[in-house]
């Protein structure tokens, strides 16, 4: 086996579901903007995760299009114009349903990696 340069695309989906699920944990404390909410990641994880623009937004974009979050343009506290984000009801049930999901999953790694 040869270690590959490319994450394979099921490692690519384990990230996105991981950055979605991070995201929807940081909007269920609050509504927010984009650069908030990167900047919630960061002061949850400890400054560990640092989401770059190139891939929250399109986080917030499939979001959007699931139906788990909605935006609305408004003034931010420096009185700029920008989209704000807000969890919907199916948000809500997809943020339990994709943790329990995501704890089961490392559940699994865990165990993988303490047998092998």
């Amino acid at each position: 086996m040869t270690p590959k340069s490319n994450p394979s695309p099921s490692a690519n989906d384990v990230l996105r579901g991981t950055l979605d699920l991070l995201i929807l944990k940081a909007l269920s404390l609050e509504p927010m903007h984009g650069w908030a909410v990167a900047q919630r990641l960061e002061q949850l994880s400890r400054d560990a995760l640092h989401v770059g623009q190139g891939s929250l937004y399109p986080a917030l974009q499939r979001l959007e299009e699931k139906g788990w979050i909605d935006s609305e343009w408004k003034a931010t506290e420096q009185n700029r114009r920008a989209r704000y984000y807000a969890l919907t009801p199916a948000g809500r049930r997809a943020l339990g349903d994709e943790t329990e999901s995501w704890r089961r999953y490392a559940e699994m790694v865990d165990v993988i990696l303490r047998t092998i």
